[in-house]
């Protein structure tokens, strides 16, 4: 199974995975202690999209069944859909001693010949290429499908000599920081907006003492509303998909749940035509008009966004239009924002629970009687999206650089192996324990041994000691 079907340079070799990794097995020597606990990384401490960083907690062996078992400085693959497909995969680091233990669904995957580091194998498995031959080898039933162990030892990869790999690593690494930096202000940002709707919706702008309403406090001269007060809630529909002249060649937007996602819709996926419009309960809704999903599985039923052109909508979707300037349209569109869980609360029905007109009508809130005070709080919250939103266009910039220079490495586009490039950053950050064969497997794992005993002093248990002992024979072993 081979990838990447271009001229590779001279210096460069294809090699399936197996003939310089292999995936991590536990050694027979090393015995637990029953009830003392040991690193553990579930899967949803696995990180996605090219973070290294697995998170991992504590569990005593015996709530560990049997989980796989990992070294430091491993790859952890997900083997398992969705999660395969999606890029779960990390690099362990920061445990409390050599070795722990993690979830049946992950691939250990560690270096085994002097010619491999694992960060070049971790970036290389990000690659689209080598996700779609791997998907394309998946086995089981639908839903619980798997990438077999096999298919990854055979697949055939590119392999630079060393010091490129290294260098290689390091300049993704370096984009990937870049890229984590992002999701860092990404979550500030979005905490700090929390923050300000929590104050701005509980104590208003003009520093108004609080009155007890059957609702909750506001401020005095806010008056305790319900949308039905001061806006229509509609509905839209959905042109049958058996006429194809319903929808070909359509010019009216047609907005769907997936769509209503906290910003402004200026375009939509699909568009109806003149016909499907007059032969459907769809309906046009002006430019401003706030729609809510009524309808939808996970998070979507509640979300709410404006329309930035005059659309249809489909009946999932709730169109909720102001009667008048007693309400601001942004206001009320950060209202709803706010209150997302307690409208996906008023939701009822079977096994998939539903909003409607009638529970939108009747969300009671606060409403500021002084339309400039709904103007300024909606301005103040509309500086904070603008901020988010630059975060994310940047951090959507740096991963598709990413993407691309993924690519570009990885194919040898654009060779690093001449460049003057610090791998020392990446080398400090991830302890290379195990793929560091340069120095020889044992002295990785007497360095390891030197980490968990300077560790001494935080309780770390004794058999991670005993066990580094353990893998550095086992590790020996393996070299001859």
């Amino acid at each position: 199974m081979t990838i990447f079907d271009c001229a590779l340079p001279e210096d460069w070799k294809r090699e399936p995975v197996a003939a310089n990794y292999r995936v991590t097995k536990k050694s027979r020597a090393i015995a637990l202690t029953p009830e003392v606990p040991l690193p553990f990384v579930a899967m949803e401490k696995v990180p996605a999209g090219g973070q290294m960083e697995c998170g991992f907690e504590l569990r005593t062996p015996d709530a560990i069944a049997s989980g796989t078992y990992f070294e430091v400085g491993d790859i952890l693959l997900a083997k398992i859909t969705p999660s395969f497909e999606n890029g779960k995969q990390g690099l362990v680091n920061g445990l409390p001693g050599a070795f722990g233990y993690g979830s049946t669904e992950l691939i250990p995957l560690q270096a085994c010949t002097d010619k491999a580091i694992n960060p070049y194998l971790f970036y290389l498995l990000l690659h689209h290429e080598v996700r779609d031959s791997l998907t394309s080898k998946m086995e089981g039933s639908t839903g619980r499908k798997r990438v077999p162990e096999g298919s990854v030892r055979e697949l055939e990869i590119p392999v630079p000599p060393k010091a490129e790999q290294q260098k290689i690593a390091a300049v993704l690494w370096k984009m990937q920081r870049a890229i984590a930096t992002q999701d860092r202000l990404i979550t500030t940002t979005r905490d700090l907006k929390q923050s300000a709707m929590q104050h701005l919706f509980a104590h208003g702008l003009r520093g108004e003492s609080l009155k007890d309403t059957a609702i909750g406090q506001m401020p005095e001269s806010w008056k305790p509303t319900t949308i039905g007060d001061i806006a229509s809630v509609g509905s839209g529909g959905t042109p049958s998909r058996t006429h194809p002249t319903y929808w070909l060649d359509g010019t009216i937007p047609w907005v769907k749940t997936g769509e209503v996602d906290y910003y402004v819709i200026n375009d939509t996926e699909e568009k109806i035509t003149q016909e499907g419009l007059r032969n459907s309960a769809a309906k046009i809704y002006s430019k401003g008009t706030l729609l809510m999903a009524m309808y939808g599985q996970g998070v979507t039923r509640g979300k709410v966004a404006i329309l930035g052109i005059d659309a249809s909508i489909n009946q999932a979707c709730a169109a909720i239009q102001t009667h008048d300037d007693r309400a601001h349209p942004d206001f009320l569109y950060y209202v709803l924002t706010h209150n997302y869980e307690q409208l996906r609360g008023l939701a009822h029905g079977g096994q998939q629970q539903n909003l409607n007109a009638d529970l939108i009508r009747g969300f009671s809130f606060g409403l500021p009687t002084n339309l400039d005070e709904q103007r300024d709080i909606a301005a103040a919250l509309a500086t904070i999206d603008r901020k988010l939103a630059h975060h994310q266009k940047k951090r959507a910039a740096l991963n598709d650089l990413f993407q691309t220079t993924l690519h570009q490495l990885m194919t040898a586009q654009v060779r690093v192996a001449d460049l003057d490039i610090d791998t020392s950053e990446i080398a400090n950050h991830v302890p290379d324990v195990r793929n560091m064969v340069d120095r020889g497997a044992g002295d990785h794992i007497a360095d390891a041994s030197k980490m968990v005993g300077t560790r001494r002093k935080r309780a770390v248990p004794d058999h991670f000691v005993d066990a580094d002992k353990m893998i550095r024979g086992k590790s020996r072993g393996r070299h001859r």
